[in-house]
């Protein structure tokens, strides 16, 4: 008996300290609709109906100030063949996503959360958060509903569709602005600097895509973007695509 008791217990610190991952700071990472629908691969709505024309949440992802070396043994990091790594990931497969820890949350999920993914088939948002939470979550820090809640939060506090609208950037098919301006206006309003990620139109045109902005290690309050990001896809002036 104390055998199977210590061996209870070594498994249950295992899985703790597997939970729990070193970083530096979170991204949380919000994307404009018809910039994702308006691509090649399209997207399909999910069965709560399309979303509607607001940045939504694509992820709360811990991140390293500085990439790191890789172990050869690190199967699971899709930067291994580059021999570095950004973040953590994947930190507990053992603890996945249950309905029940975030039931309260479900319909702001929905609405701020939404998947666009064509991979869930419309079934809506359950298969989308549980990998966010299995892939990034289980590396942050906090349990199921904190986490959640956590970016929920930070997009009510900070609305970047209405931020950007006051500075006169609006859903358009042919009007474009200047990065710098996008850039500008939520550092003015939030206080902070974010990173700007593009995509590509089905036209060929330069869109914005995701806006990161930078988060503390408690998930509670915004911080400066210092890390450079890869705009290839950028132009001085994406548009803001209102097809979706």
């Amino acid at each position: 008996m104390k055998l199977i008791v210590a061996v209870a217990l070594l498994l249950s610190l295992s899985l703790a300290v597997s939970s729990t991952a070193e970083f530096d700071f979170f991204y949380l990472v919000q994307q404009w609709p018809g910039s994702f629908c308006d691509t090649k691969q399209g997207c399909c709505f999910p069965s709560t109906g399309k979303p509607a024309a607001d940045f939504g949440i694509h992820g709360l992802w811990p991140n390293y100030a500085a990439c790191r070396p890789v172990a050869a043994a690190d199967a699971f990091d899709i930067v291994a063949s580059q021999k570095k790594k950004c973040w953590p990931q994947y930190c507990n497969d053992l603890n996945p996503l249950r309905i029940l820890e975030i039931t309260d949350l479900l319909k702001t999920l929905d609405r701020d959360w939404p998947s666009l993914s064509c991979k869930n088939g419309g079934r809506g948002g359950m298969d989308f958060w549980s990998y966010e939470w299995r892939k990034h979550g289980t590396c942050a820090g906090m349990d199921q509903h904190g986490y959640f809640e956590a970016a929920l939060a930070i997009k009510a506090r900070h609305n970047l569709t209405a931020i950007l609208a006051g500075a006169g950037i609006v859903p358009s098919d042919t009007e474009t602005y200047f990065l710098s301006s996008i850039r500008d206006a939520i550092a003015e309003a939030t206080g902070f600097k974010v990173n700007l990620e593009c995509n590509r139109a089905v036209s060929g045109e330069a869109q914005l895509f995701q806006v990161y902005q930078c988060v503390d290690r408690e998930g509670k309050k915004l911080v400066d973007c210092t890390l450079p990001m890869n705009n290839s896809k950028c132009t001085d002036r994406p548009c803001l695509g209102s097809r979706h």
